[in-house]
């Protein structure tokens, strides 16, 4: 495909007019403003995110939650964002939708290419005209991020009016093709259903068809089988796959589990401590890692040719405190192959041997200690 490929074959036709209630104020709205007449590409890369840092102004100090973070993402690409909890993955996919709440939360420095528009150049107002029709957002947990009061065929058919312009009845139509899409049953009959009739899987369903209702560019993913049962996650999984195949989307995938990475994702970022200390290929990720942490997650995965009643190994210590954190590799004090060096000073992101392979430390650096 090439930048000028139509998308308009997917169903999802472009935007002709604007709301009425959003005023065009920036340069970069004008642009944004314009690409929404139009269907096609307008950027080498879908996502480019440039030394993004977000940071939590607290009573305790400055959270450094996201820190000088930098990756792409090309059209149509899934790319895994993987580590443990309270690593930056999430506050990441805010930033990318600017929705880190502010106070205490603020974007401080960087910028975020969406097919060649600067988001942190764009007002709040501007924003909403981006959020749904570029960007879909599928949040972790659909009990809160549905509106109770509200039907599920309203909260769907409510993206497609506002920013397709659709009407009442166009819209309704739609969200019920994409009810359908998802996987719920008699989807017509449960346009009128609320979210509290709706299983968990069925819920995570419908946060799904909300997010593709007008046909993003880019779906954010934030742990999207969360206290699902295996069965459930396996289809959730498959259907964000089939859809992304089927719409041409791009997907970020947010996981702690690298079993799902490894199943639906092209390339993989690992966060730790509000930055990443790995990245590339899944195949180069899991067969020659070269960070001690990304060792260590691998570690912790059960196995099937474990002896039966082994203990699971594990990550000893803690993740280290984000309020003004020394100038040291963050992993160093959970790591057994830490020296001197690697408590001085912080390794960058240097590459290593593979495709787009890039690691965060000083012993697997070429003559490095580590092997």
């Amino acid at each position: 495909m090439t930048l000028s490929d139509d998308r308009s074959r997917l169903g999802s036709p472009a935007v002709t007019e604007l709301p009425e209630d959003v005023t065009i104020a920036t340069e970069e709205g004008r642009r944004l403003a314009e690409q929404l007449a139009d269907n096609r590409r307008h950027a080498r890369k879908l996502l480019e995110v440039r030394n993004l840092s977000t940071q939590f102004f607290t009573r305790d100090g400055v959270v450094h939650a996201v820190d000088d973070v930098s990756f792409e993402v090309d059209y149509g690409e899934t790319l895994g964002l993987v580590g443990e909890s309270g690593c930056g993955k999430s506050v990441t996919a805010l930033s990318l939708t600017r929705l880190v709440p502010n106070p205490p939360g603020k974007i401080v420095s960087g910028e975020i290419i969406l097919d060649g528009i600067n988001l942190l150049k764009l007002s709040s107002e501007e924003m909403r005209l981006l959020r749904g029709k570029k960007i879909g957002f599928i949040f972790q947990d659909p009990m809160t991020s549905l509106n109770p009061t509200l039907t599920i065929g309203y909260q769907i058919a409510e993206s497609a009016r506002m920013h397709l312009r659709l009407s009442r009845k166009d819209a309704d139509e739609r969200a019920v093709e994409l009810l359908s899409k998802v996987g719920i049953p008699r989807s017509r009959d449960r346009m009128r259903d609320y979210p509290h009739q709706f299983s968990g899987g069925m819920r995570q369903r419908v946060m799904i068809a909300i997010a593709l209702a007008c046909d993003p560019m880019l779906l954010l993913a934030d742990e999207p089988t969360t206290a699902l049962d295996v069965t459930i996650q396996a289809q959730i999984l498959e259907l964000i796959r089939s859809l992304s195949e089927e719409f041409g989307t791009a997907v970020i995938l947010i996981t702690h589990d690298l079993g799902i990475a490894a199943g639906m994702c092209q390339r993989v970022n690992v966060m730790y401590a509000g930055r990443i200390v790995e990245t590339g290929m899944v195949d180069d990720i899991f067969e020659t890692p070269q960070m001690p942490y990304a060792w260590g997650l691998l570690d912790s995965l059960p196995r099937l040719d474990e002896q039966k009643g082994a203990r699971l190994r594990t990550i000893e210590g803690l993740p280290p405190d984000l309020i003004d954190p020394a100038d040291e590799c963050r992993f160093s004090p959970r790591c057994t192959y830490a020296r001197d060096v690697c408590r001085q000073k912080e390794p960058q992101l240097t590459d290593r041997v593979g495709e787009r392979h890039a690691a965060r430390c000083w012993g697997t650096e070429p003559g490095g200690w580590i092997q």
